[in-house]
């Protein structure tokens, strides 16, 4: 015979799958704050199954359960909602959870209860990244703006460099006209690096690994001496949709970043990952790449940590602070985020790739 209570759970989980693509940690409890419902993003936040968690007591789910069991009863009998934005919950062997919750009384079915639980870590590096992705427009447009306002009179003022110097008698006057020259060709390569990033990609087939591949055999070349490139892969990568050759750079910028940093000297290491039920570019991806490239450099100076990703801004004397902006912008084109952490003797890159 079926098992009853396995096709009630199956159809309560049914009834609630709209729920599945919410950010937000999402239970549903019976009369009898039995589960019968967790999203994804509950899975994720608890390390628990929906499967294994489907009628057993939410209370008993957590060695300090009770705290919150005698509210949620007492919400039951009153028909009356709480918050609770300071919620601790520990699940056995695991460390606890801080989370915001919000208890909402329910009349549908076998549904009593919807708990709604957002992670304060999770939460918060939700708007960082929106933070992020609008500081990143507003610069780009910022960027764009003066690239095209700049490359027309540095086009007048090279071809006038050019006229004066068939009008000298003196040779030694052209080094002036040389130097005027050159220095706006190095100029017109800026503004041409300013506005490259604008093209969409090509989208194609890409193995990470073989970016990586790439990329580890420029920088040894780059730095033939004191750079050494740990490899750390996850062969079970799938292939990702994306551009090959924007990837290429903007892993390109973020490695050689990490050697410059280090002078040419130093240990870096590439190492990929599968991530699960992450938030990029402000959808939730059931499976993601994870690209890190760690360095034992002597990190990010902390002035300008927060502003690393800033055009213009760099913490080496004589870089352009492009190199990360344009590797920041290759991976939004690819509906990707980068995110750094650094301190002494360890900085860590962490760049995040859609698979789905």
């Amino acid at each position: 015979m079926p098992n009853t209570s396995t096709q009630k759970g199956t159809a309560s989980a049914l009834a609630f799958s709209g729920l599945d693509l919410l950010t937000a940690a999402v239970a549903v409890l019976d009369d009898r704050l039995r589960v019968i419902y967790l999203n994804p993003a509950a899975e994720t936040v608890f390390s628990l199954s929906l499967r294994n968690a489907t009628g057993h007591s939410f209370v008993d789910l957590f060695v300090d359960g009770r705290s919150i069991g005698d509210r949620l009863a007492q919400a039951l009998a009153d028909t009356r909602g709480f918050v609770d934005p300071e919620l601790v919950l520990t699940r056995p062997g695991h460390e606890p959870l801080h989370l915001n919750c919000v208890v909402t009384p329910l009349e549908l079915d076998r549904a009593a209860l919807l708990l709604e639980f957002r992670h304060d870590e999770q939460q918060l590096r939700i708007e960082r990244e929106t933070q992020r992705l609008n500081q990143h427009e507003a610069n780009r447009e910022l960027i764009r703006n003066l690239a095209h306002e700049i490359k027309n009179p540095l086009g007048g003022i090279r071809g006038s460099a050019q006229l004066l110097e068939r009008e000298l008698d003196r040779p030694e006057l052209r080094e002036y006209t040389q130097v005027i020259i050159k220095e706006a060709d190095r100029l017109q390569v800026l503004m041409d690096r300013l506005l490259t990033p604008h093209r969409r990609p090509q989208v194609g087939i890409v193995n990470i690994h073989e970016v990586c591949e790439r990329v580890r055999t420029l920088i040894l070349a780059e730095f033939p001496e004191g750079i050494q490139i740990v490899r750390d892969y996850d062969s079970s990568l799938p292939d990702l949709h994306g551009d090959r050759e924007q990837l290429i750079q903007a892993v390109l910028n973020i490695v050689r970043n990490a050697a410059q940093a280090m002078q040419g000297k130093g240990v870096i290491e590439l190492r990929t990952r599968v991530a699960r039920q992450v938030t990029l570019a402000k959808t939730r991806q059931k499976l993601a790449l994870e690209l890190q490239v760690v360095d034992n450099g002597p990190g990010i100076p902390e002035a300008i940590r927060d502003r690393i990703f800033y055009p213009l801004v760099s913490g080496r004397e004589g870089g352009s602070g492009l190199g990360l902006t344009l590797a920041q912008t290759f991976v939004q084109h690819h509906h990707g985020l980068i995110e750094v952490e650094s301190e002494p003797g360890r900085t860590c890159f962490r760049v995040m790739l859609p698979l789905s």
